[in-house]
């Protein structure tokens, strides 16, 4: 298959004025395959030849004008459309398509609830050719007019309104829209609908998830009306669709798809089992990330995926912006620190790393790669520093000017900065080549030197190219009763680099560089700062102020400048006493998946373990008396990760019940069981049995991470075989698989099927795709063997093996860790 290059896309733009889609697609033929029947209706400007995408399972007929092409021309997803003449056309083509089990394309799905099927597409960046002929590429804009044949009791979704006669459904056209935002969702859905403004709205899951849905069908609505009234406030442009529907559906490979009136979602978001409020926070602020591509992306289109930013950072950062303002999630941004800058930051060190707005991307398989923690959280960084220097009120005009200027069409970064400068003084395109054009991390370190009479003076040394507009929090040790706690004396604006030293009069016991976290940069402590942290972080008044400081030591362990024990020390001296929950999981996550699981030697692992299981022991008790059930939730799930003995936790599985509560829900029964797994404390039988316990496709994902996760030769290659030996595990299925098959306490069980990893992860990356080939990179790998010789095997791996761009993207990073792993390893025992 040929991935379309930025280059043929210039080309077919200029050629080409594609005005109408007419899609009709018949979804009643059976479980493999489905009808797709293509009308586009389009202008060619001048003379000359071009091409169609397609990927079907059978080509039946292609016409151009009423005469027949052959459709053995068909090489491999390109049609040509050969001698077009200037003036207008009509392409039909009649092909039947596969569904997938991959998430991509027209994906198909069947509840093993209760046996009832559903599907729907996800077409991004460039699987519209998946399920009808199109021109693809984002600025080919058009109107799309589907209609959809499915069964009896279906309903059937799509971006406009539709109506139905006799099982066929008919879709509003839409308004200017790119390929790759076309979205149907059909099957027995449960709907809750409801208006807002005039505007018809609606929710939709799967039958078996309906006490769930609607559960929480009031906070879901109440987080969409409130966002979508913030933004009309903040943007001249109404809403440019004639509804607005969301759909949670399974096996989805990302968290939502902006499909305009449209947006689909990853249903574990219709939460079956206790969850936490930051965990509600985090749906809330996927909500308000999709509708704020209505504007960002819908309306107004990237014109090549060079600009990716201009839909996912705007969408970033205005959901935490506006959810903060809109909703009671009101500390998003501490959220948005711990969990997705550390993406960033992470992401932005790798070899991989790339511009925010780069310079070329070259073709859709480059493009896709993008789509990481730089796009995303280092974008929304930026424009939250960009905020701050600019004023929020030129920000938002010029964003207005930008949607007034090019709504229902495309834009590049230039026409942005243009718009931007427009209602702006400041030199914009200067911050934008020092933003968006450049790579890296700058770090951020205080210099204090001492001046007369006891006063001191700070000087920020940046390491790095970019400038900073940022807050100094200046924090006082409170000498009352309370001691511990830390008071903020003051809070200096600056900005670096520095022109002059700053006077900040006698030593604070803490100078804090980037406090409440606006630019996007590494920070240091000096020594008396730091020792500061060590014995009264728990002190700090501010949840985001703690936040960069948790992400300072996180840092820190990372670049081999802190040791990972000393990482473990402050979590065990400050976690029990934090109260933001956010915090709390961030850190237990970073402590176990990478400082017990990485960093740390096999030798040294069973202490770490001991130590985060004190820890969580610690917070249960401190939550005995019910007031915080998400903290007690979060100690409650990472006790059972990280239990070195089964006997507690087995006892909480035979009870159904933690001590002094949580009940055990399916998350946490599951839960329980792998790791009882992994310690070889439960056995076939009992995973059945719980899966009878709970048929539901969470249930099954469990069940197959569980024995996957059984320390004995024949179940590893069981789940080996399945992963990679035959192609019948969904994305879902697959990726519980990889999750429950590597195990730090198994690595001299699974040693063999290290080396098998990157043949066989080359072959599935191949065989099923761009989906596949990031899973089998993200889950599949073996991150737990942290040594010379898997190092080896990566390397030469990349270096005379042919994996796939989206496989090679993963093997660098996953590859880069383990180097940064033995680093760190290294460093302690030199």
């Amino acid at each position: 298959m040929s991935v379309l290059t930025r280059d043929e896309a210039q080309t077919r733009a200029e050629l080409l004025d594609v005005h109408h889609y007419t899609i009709d697609l018949d979804l009643t033929g059976g479980d493999e395959t489905f009808e797709s029947r293509t009308l586009i209706r389009f202008a060619a400007r001048v003379d000359g030849t071009t091409f169609v995408e397609l990927k079907p399972a059978e080509l039946r007929s292609v016409t151009l004008d009423g005469h027949p092409l052959d459709p053995e021309a068909l090489d491999g997803n390109r049609l040509t459309l050969p001698h077009l003449t200037a003036g207008e056309h009509e392409l039909r083509v009649d092909a039947r398509m596969r569904y997938s089990r991959t998430g991509e394309g027209m994906h198909r799905f069947t509840d093993p609830t209760d046996g009832e099927t559903y599907v729907y597409t996800q077409l991004f960046l460039d699987d519209v050719q998946r399920v009808f002929a199109a021109f693809d590429q984002p600025d080919l804009k058009a109107v799309f007019e589907l209609s959809v044949k499915a069964p009896q009791d279906w309903t059937v979704l799509a971006n406009g309104i539709t109506e139905h006669t006799d099982g066929v459904w008919k879709a509003a056209p839409t308004p200017l829209i790119s390929t790759y935002l076309v979205a149907v969702a059909a099957g027995p859905w449960h709907s809750v609908r409801t208006e807002h403004r005039g505007l018809p709205f609606g929710l939709h899951c799967r039958r078996s998830l309906a006490p769930y849905l609607d559960a929480d069908a009031d906070e879901l609505l109440d987080v969409t009306r409130a966002c979508y009234d913030r933004y009309h406030e903040k943007f001249d442009e109404p809403y440019p669709f004639d509804s607005y529907d969301q759909a949670f559906v399974p096996e989805f490979n990302a968290g939502a798809m902006e499909n305009p009136g449209l947006v689909t979602f990853r249903d574990e978001f219709v939460y079956r089992s206790a969850v936490t409020d930051t965990e509600r926070q985090t749906r809330a602020m996927v909500i308000a990330h999709e509708m704020a591509h209505m504007w960002f992306g819908d309306l107004v289109t990237l014109k090549w995926w060079d600009d990716i930013w201009l839909n996912e950072s705007f969408a970033e950062y205005m959901g935490y912006q506006t959810l903060t303002e809109a909703t009671r999630f009101t500390d998003t941004w501490t959220d948005f620190g711990v969990t997705r800058k550390s993406w960033g930051y992470d992401a932005d060190q790798r070899p991989s790393t790339h511009p925010v707005a780069p310079e070329a991307v070259d073709d859709t398989a480059s493009a896709l790669l993008n789509f990481d923690g730089i796009s995303y959280a280092k974008g929304a960084s930026a424009l939250r520093q960009l905020v701050a220097w600019l004023g929020e009120k030129d920000f938002l005009a010029g964003i207005n000017t930008h949607f007034a200027r090019h709504k229902f069409a495309n834009a590049t970064l230039a026409d942005f900065i243009d718009n931007l400068a427009s209602a702006t003084d400041r030199d914009v395109h200067a911050w934008a080549d020092a933003w968006l054009r450049t790579t890296g991390v700058d770090t951020l370190t205080p210099r204090i030197t001492p001046g007369e009479h006891g006063t001191c003076a700070l000087t920020v040394d940046r390491a790095g190219s970019r400038p900073h507009r940022i807050a100094a929090g200046l924090y006082d040790r409170d000498l009352g009763d309370d001691g511990g706690q830390l008071v903020l004396r003051e809070s200096l604006h600056l900005d670096v680099p520095q022109t002059d030293a700053h006077p900040i009069g006698k030593r604070p016991a803490l100078l804090l560089l980037n406090d409440g976290d606006l630019t996007y940069a590494k920070v240091r402590f000096d020594p008396e700062s730091f020792e500061t942290v060590r014995k009264d972080l728990s002190g700090l008044p501010r949840p985001l102020t703690r936040a960069v400081v948790w992400n300072a030591l996180r840092d820190a362990v990372r670049d081999g400048e802190l040791a990972p024990g000393a990482y473990l020390e402050t979590a065990r001296a400050h976690l029990p006493l934090e109260t933001d929950l956010a915090i709390v999981q961030g850190v237990l996550a970073f402590a176990s998946a990478y400082i017990a699981d990485r960093y740390l030697t096999p030798d040294e692992r069973p202490a770490a373990l001991a130590t985060l299981s004190e820890l969580c022991r610690d917070l249960i008790r401190r939550t005995e008396d019910g007031d915080n059930p998400g903290l007690r939730l979060i100690a409650v799930r990472h006790r059972i990760d990280v239990a070195a003995h089964p006997d507690t936790i087995a006892a909480w599985l035979a009870d159904g019940t933690v001590p002094g509560g949580p009940e055990l829900d399916p998350e946490l029964r599951w839960r329980v069981l792998a790791r009882l797994a992994v310690l070889g404390a439960t056995d076939e039988a009992a995973i059945a049995a719980e899966l009878e316990r709970d048929p539901s496709a969470t249930g099954q994902e469990g069940a197959a991470r569980c024995r996957a996760a059984l320390p004995d030769p024949e179940s590893k290659a069981r789940a080996w075989e399945a992963m990679f030996g035959s192609d019948d595990l969904s994305n879902y299925l697959f990726t519980a698989t990889a999750r429950g098959f590597w195990q730090p306490e198994q690595a001299e069980l699974v040693r063999e099927y290290v080396t098998r990893y990157y043949p066989d992860a080359v072959a599935v990356a191949d065989r099923r795709g761009p989906a596949m080939a990031e899973a089998a990179g993200r889950w599949a790998f073996p991150a737990h063997a942290v040594d010379a010789d898997h190092l080896h095997l990566g390397e030469t791996c990349l270096h005379d093996g042919t994996p796939t761009p989206a496989l090679r993207r993963k093997l660098v990073d996953q590859l880069d860790d383990l180097k940064r792993a033995l680093r760190v390893q290294g460093a302690r025992q030199t």
